[in-house]
């Protein structure tokens, strides 16, 4: 029984490590963003396409989550006209705004 608990312990410290390639970010920058519900992409590509808008162009992007965190994110429009999700960041102010 001296020898088990030890092992049990370590057995559950190593059980909750995760590595960052088993799921994509939720924040941050780079091109494995997933929509979360409130993006522009969430359920797909938008109908309607930006076509006066130059290829490369940045589209900003700000909603409220789930949780009533405001929700900022960055778009990059390709070549074919779709949205790239490039930049998610949310606030997470837990004092919400004072001045409502």
């Amino acid at each position: 029984m001296k020898h088990a608990l030890p092992a049990l312990f370590a057995a559950l410290l190593l059980g909750a490590c995760t590595t960052a390639t088993t799921r994509p970010p939720s924040v941050g920058y780079g091109r494995y963003l997933e929509p979360i519900p409130g993006s522009i992409t969430y359920g797909g590509q938008p109908r309607t396409r930006l076509t006066k808008a130059p290829v490369g162009s940045i589209v900003p992007h700000q909603f409220f989550d789930d949780f009533g965190h405001k929700v900022y994110e960055t778009y990059v429009i390709e070549p074919d006209r779709s949205l790239r999700l490039v930049g998610r960041r949310i606030d997470y102010d837990i004092f919400g705004d004072m001045d409502r």
